[in-house]
């Protein structure tokens, strides 16, 4: 049997790292005779009839999925920049994220402004986000909140 080696960094400092060589390996799964009938879709379904090539696994024929295609258990469900994947909705759910390990994708859901605060939290904290938006949006954004805010004073005043 072959030694496993450990996927873990020594120092711990950065994130796991899938191995290119594994991607490479998968084929692309379709659905038997997807090819031969636009009606059919390449969706993936099991085969089931009784004399299915695909299903003998007769050779020539596409290959089905298998316990062997599936990545090692130290990366699997990894993001593919080696960050654990965790949804944040509030500011308040930053504290539990761990920046060596994890990284955060900000909730479609959530607003410009507390995407805003959210953000800055993140960078404070050193923790990584997948879904950054860009920084001229974000600029964008603080313009209008203060325009808006001086006219709440003129308003104020007059």
């Amino acid at each position: 049997m072959k030694n496993k080696k450990k996927l873990e960094t020594p120092t711990g400092e950065r994130p796991l790292r899938k191995p290119q060589r594994g991607k490479r390996k998968k084929p692309k799964f379709r659905r038997q005779e997807s090819w031969r009938y636009k009606r059919v879709k390449e969706n993936w379904r099991k085969p089931r009839g009784i004399d299915s090539k695909m299903r003998k696994k007769v050779k020539g024929w596409p290959r089905s999925p298998e316990a062997g295609y599936r990545s090692p258990k130290e990366i699997r469900g990894l993001h593919p920049s080696g960050y654990e994947e965790i949804r944040v909705q509030r500011v308040d759910d930053l504290s539990k994220i761990d920046p060596q390990r994890q990284a955060i994708r900000v909730a479609s859901t959530v607003g410009a402004k507390k995407r805003v605060e959210i953000s800055a939290r993140a960078e404070e904290r050193r923790i990584h986000i997948l879904n950054p938006r860009r920084e001229k949006e974000l600029e964008e954004f603080k313009e209008e909140e203060m325009e808006k805010e001086e006219e709440l004073k003129e308003e104020g005043k007059s």
